[in-house]
């Protein structure tokens, strides 16, 4: 399984609002300038979210996204869930009835325990607990520490 560009982008995309807070209009410009989101990608994947209940679009010059949720209450599953549907890491496993043995198949219980473990995963992680860690997306530069050549 490989998470798609716009489950990327959507995990971004909800970083830069939980920075930020729920309730607090984040520009459609800083989200995409800060985020590396083309802006027009950025526009569907908002859908999306806004689909959820997870943000609201405010159209106009003065327009932007609101993190609707604590970021304590939205999880990374919640959010790539919401970009690719329920994950899956076999047909067999999100359609049983497609596969005749997977009843009883002993691959078939294997990537039901990995899905179930990585839904698992990805379910205990909000965007608060993201968002105090240093960040992987440029709008949150991690600055090194300079040190300095003196002996």
């Amino acid at each position: 399984m490989r998470l798609t560009r716009a489950g990327e982008y959507a995990v971004r995309c909800m970083l830069c609002l939980a920075h930020k807070g729920a309730g607090v209009l984040v520009s459609k410009q800083e989200i995409a300038g800060g985020a590396e989101i083309p802006t027009h990608f950025l526009a569907k994947i908002a859908q999306d979210l806004a689909r959820a209940h997870l943000i609201e679009i405010r159209q106009g010059s003065r327009g932007g996204y609101v993190l609707l949720k604590d970021p304590a209450e939205v999880t990374l599953l919640e959010v790539v869930e919401v970009m690719i549907g329920e994950i899956y890491l076999n047909d067999c496993v999100g359609r049983p009835e497609t596969c005749v043995a997977s009843k009883r198949c002993a691959v078939h219980r294997i990537w039901e325990e990995a899905r179930n473990q990585l839904r698992q995963t990805l379910g205990a992680v909000t965007f608060a607990q993201l968002i105090e860690e240093e960040s992987c997306i440029p709008i949150f530069p991690v600055h090194p520490i300079k040190r300095s050549n003196k002996s």
